[in-house]
């Protein structure tokens, strides 16, 4: 039964997805090469609640957002440009999205709140414009049709999430076996293009058990004034209209589980290839599925440094050095006493008692 609820969810936000999505011209794209997202080794260094306090001494980068179906400078978001930040710490990978904006927040109506989502490429022939662009329809595509062409999507509309609250894979949706989240609507989707988007675990060749969904995440804005934790019964949070900044906060599993093609996986050292998207409802307005900005018109380069000493701050490894000498000349003291001592134990004249003859007389 959950299935299928599932199902007429994404049957009923895709078919409004799919109408909308019609670009007004023959796509175009001038992207700048020199544009990426750095993901340093960074071991210790992140609690993800959905706060920047963290942040602030990782690099990111800035893009301009731009709608995603015309990227053009004249239709920018107004109130500012996003801020990618990403690190990893070995095992997991962190994304920090910082984006300025007024505050709009309604409750359980997702569309009049805004929305993040972070697409990768998977198949190597996936393409960021068509959202893995598989020329296959509804009817038609499928992991044969369009193999090759898919993308990892993790959506994350905080309608019903509380600021500050992780959410994302959870044990009841995860034993369901599916890529959704019931609580939060931090979600993991897999796509092969804009009209063949389903929850992992879920396709239109049958359901597989063995997905589940990798993601956790956490959203701030910077106008709210409570730091030990809201709950739902605080809603709204803080006035509408507070100016400030939104934060979206995630994490994820360099490598997962995954045999079905449907997530990303992440390797040291190596590029993967990603994009932002955000939602945002104007004038009060929900907003529709395609109505979206994005950081770029193509793929940003995502580069994920080694996990090595060279990822730690010069001081840091000088003062590991100088503690390792200390604790060398203590420990050869320390040697070189007991050794002196168990010498003299061995080698000292023994002292025998002077007994007279008489004595034994």
């Amino acid at each position: 039964m959950l299935q299928l609820l599932i199902v007429a969810w994404l049957l009923i936000f895709g078919t409004e997805t799919v109408v909308s999505h019609q670009e007004s011209g023959e796509w175009s794209c001038e992207s700048d090469s020199e544009i990426q997202v750095l993901a340093d080794f960074r071991p210790g260094l992140i609690t993800l609640d959905g706060r920047n306090d963290d942040w602030k001494d990782v690099d990111g980068s800035e893009f301009p957002l731009r709608p995603a179906l015309d990227p053009d400078a004249d239709h920018e978001y107004a109130a500012g440009q996003m801020t990618v930040k990403a690190l990893h710490d070995g095992r997991d990978v962190y994304f920090m999205l910082e984006i300025d904006g007024n505050y709009a927040y309604d409750k359980g109506e997702n569309k009049k709140c805004p929305s993040v989502a972070l697409m990768f490429q998977i198949g190597d022939q996936a393409t960021y414009h068509d959202m893995g662009g598989c020329k296959e329809g509804t009817d038609s595509c499928n992991s044969k049709s369009c193999k090759g062409f898919e993308v990892d999507i993790m959506h994350f509309s905080i309608g019903n999430a509380i600021p500050g609250r992780l959410y994302g894979g959870n044990p009841v949706d995860n034993g369901e076996g599916n890529g959704g989240d019931r609580f939060g609507h931090l979600v993991d989707i897999y796509a092969w293009n804009p009209h063949c988007r389903y929850l992992d675990g879920l396709g239109p060749s049958g359901n597989d058990s063995s997905a589940q969904n990798d993601w956790h995440g956490a959203w701030w804005h910077s106008s709210f004034t409570t730091q030990s934790g809201y709950v739902a019964e605080d809603s709204p949070y803080t006035p509408d209209g507070q100016k400030g900044t939104y934060y979206f906060e995630f994490s994820r599993p360099l490598r997962t589980m995954d045999r079905l093609q449907q997530d990303v996986q992440f390797t040291l050292g190596s590029t993967a290839k990603m994009s932002v998207a955000f939602w945002y409802p104007m004038d009060s307005k929900p907003w529709h599925g395609s109505g979206h900005y994005t950081i770029n018109c193509d793929w940003i380069p995502l580069d994920i440094s080694l996990g090595s000493s060279s990822g730690l701050t010069a001081s840091t490894v000088k003062g590991s050095s100088d503690g390792t000498s200390i604790t060398a000349i203590v420990m050869s003291m320390i040697s070189l006493v007991v050794s002196g001592f168990i010498a003299y134990k061995l080698f000292s004249p023994k002292n025998v008692a002077f007994t007279p003859m008489e004595n034994d007389l």
